[in-house]
């Protein structure tokens, strides 16, 4: 598999995504549905702990890629829904270095909800993998 960032304007690269990515070659495509802050039983965690929320959401994406035989380097495409975006900002970076270190940078959009699926939940992650 082959990525290409397309970026062209760079400013998206200070935050940790890239504009688009061309990718080619690859053979599996995995789309993950939206990953909260649950419990391996389905519990809702972390009420009103949103930098706690967003690492267990981000536990449960890997988990999903994992399953599947991949990681968070195979991510293209990453979708956040949040309750509060301005809560959301000072975390971000949780998120943006366990993507730089797995060396990614995907395509992103965060989006400002008025409630999620599950009462409490305060971010949810979507994610597009290919290998």
């Amino acid at each position: 598999m082959e990525r290409t960032a397309i970026n062209p304007v760079t400013w998206s690269l200070d935050m940790g995504f890239n504009q688009g990515e061309l990718v080619t070659g690859h053979t599996r495509t995995l789309y993950c549905s939206g990953q909260t802050a649950m419990s391996d039983d389905g519990k809702p965690r972390h009420e009103g702990d949103m930098a706690a929320q967003l690492a267990l959401s981000l536990d449960n994406l890997e988990a999903v890629l994992a399953e599947a035989g991949m990681s968070l380097a195979n991510l293209v495409r990453l979708n956040v829904y949040t309750t509060d975006i301005d809560l959301l900002f000072p975390h971000y970076g949780v998120l943006a270095s366990r993507l730089g270190s797995a060396g990614v940078a995907p395509t992103t959009t965060m989006l400002g909800v008025t409630r999620l699926a599950v009462p409490g939940q305060l971010v949810e992650l979507e994610g597009t993998a290919v290998a």
